[in-house]
């Protein structure tokens, strides 16, 4: 993601239009093309996830891994959603751990949680559906299982985008050796390779696929782990499912943006030495 292209490169593979008409500010860095949106007086960092493939499933059994192609690029929020966020588009604040939470508080940047998928989604008062007064250009949704797994994965084919190990200065689960028992705000952990806050621990993050588990309705899917499951429920390849309406204090979600301005509106920035482009329960 933090390759240099040139100009053929960055036009197949980058993102368009750039800047995207909804950006307050953009930029690239280390980790690759980034921009931000701005809602009130809150700013959500996207990153430009490109076009790629990868295996997608458990490495530990590579015979059951199904090669992958994510055909679109697509911009992906770089953190969970933060309950200042969630404030400023929805009014409300359903968070267990807000600053009104006397014994475990949290603070506007900790991620919304207790947020179902219907929340998020549904019209006519879902997140999804008010946040599209401030996405010029974009439709606002969740991204796909494979989406958000190649987005964790990050282009690492361990169980972890850090590795086949984790630690708790890495990711938010729980241990019996010094768990911390509530979400942590929100960016407080390590960044994967392409700038993705705690895709790994802290909350679940809900997926746009319809999944199994969800108790005699078509469930939702879940990926990431959370502050109150092991370390093994954060790996990348891990998934779990509950019925849209549930609504858990380990439960968030980042959102995507896609394209929907008329192709060829990009005014391609001309290239420097080459373009900077970073551009049921569980189942393993």
């Amino acid at each position: 993601m933090s390759a240099v292209f040139d100009l053929a490169d960055w036009q197949r593979r980058g993102p368009d239009p750039f800047p995207p008409l909804w950006a307050s500010a953009w930029g690239d860095d280390r980790y690759g093309v980034w921009a931000d949106l701005r809602v009130a007086t809150e700013v959500q960092r996207l990153r430009w996830i490109e076009p790629g493939t990868f295996l997608m499933g458990d490495e530990s059994q590579p015979e059951r891994q199904v090669p992958t192609t994510i055909a679109s690029g697509f911009w992906l929020a770089d953190s969970a959603c933060t309950q200042a966020l969630w404030q400023a588009v929805m009014g409300s604040n359903p968070s267990h751990f807000s600053e009104r939470n006397s014994k475990q508080p949290g603070s506007p940047q900790h991620p919304v949680e207790q947020v179902s998928w219907n929340d998020v989604v549904l019209p006519p008062e879902g997140f999804l559906v008010r946040l599209q007064a401030f996405t010029a250009g974009a439709v606002a949704g969740l991204p796909s299982e494979a989406e958000w797994e190649y987005a964790c994965r990050a282009g690492t084919q361990t169980a972890y985008s850090f590795g086949d190990t984790v630690t708790g200065e890495e990711v938010n689960y729980w241990s019996d050796k010094g768990a911390r028992m509530m979400t942590v705000a929100v960016r407080s952990l390590l960044a994967n390779p392409w700038g993705l806050y705690e895709m790994h621990g802290n909350v679940w993050e809900w997926c746009a696929d319809a999944s199994g588990g969800g108790g005699g309705v078509a469930g939702r899917a879940l990926r990431g782990g959370s502050w109150t499951y092991d370390a093994r429920s954060a790996r990348s390849a891990y998934r779990l499912a509950y019925a849209p309406v549930h609504a858990f204090q380990l439960d968030g979600f980042r959102f995507a943006l896609r394209s929907t301005s008329p192709a060829g509106a990009t005014e391609w920035p001309a290239p420097r030495s080459g373009v900077a482009l970073a551009a049921g329960r569980g189942q393993g």
